[in-house]
């Protein structure tokens, strides 16, 4: 293992460990991590993370923050954080249907950008239950 990586939100610590690499959802675009990555902050975008570790990937629902990069520790700041194991699968493909269908149904401007939050969101969770399935 190469990375100390710590994920935190306003709650508690959610993942704290050892990370061979990382993938995120910034506010640009996905952004891998390994060791000895140049030092960097980065605003996160709700999305799904990837870590990888000896035991092979783990996928995490995180929605927005910020991540510090630097001295092989990765630090993430996030608003909140939900693993595939807490997350109903049914639930979450449910969720993403409809929060898609609210997105294409939005007239103004107000109702696109809830919906288009909704949408990412429900996004997110759903990407991490369909990856914990492909794992299986």
């Amino acid at each position: 293992m190469s990375l100390q990586v710590c994920v935190m939100t306003p709650e508690r610590i959610f993942w704290n460990g050892q990370s061979d690499e990382i993938i995120l959802p910034t506010n640009t675009g996905e952004m891998g991590v390994l060791k000895n990555h140049a030092p960097i902050i980065t605003g996160l975008d709700v999305g799904a993370m990837l870590i990888r570790t000896d035991k092979g990937w783990t996928s995490v629902a995180i929605m927005g923050g910020f991540g510090i990069v630097g001295q092989n520790r990765v630090i993430l700041l996030v608003n909140e954080a939900e693993s595939a194991e807490t997350i109903n699968a049914d639930q979450a493909e449910e969720d993403f249907t409809n929060a898609k269908e609210k997105l294409e149904q939005a007239q103004s401007t107000k109702q696109r950008v809830e919906a288009n939050t909704q949408f990412k969101r429900a996004k997110a969770r759903y990407q991490v239950v369909k990856n914990l399935a492909k794992a299986s």
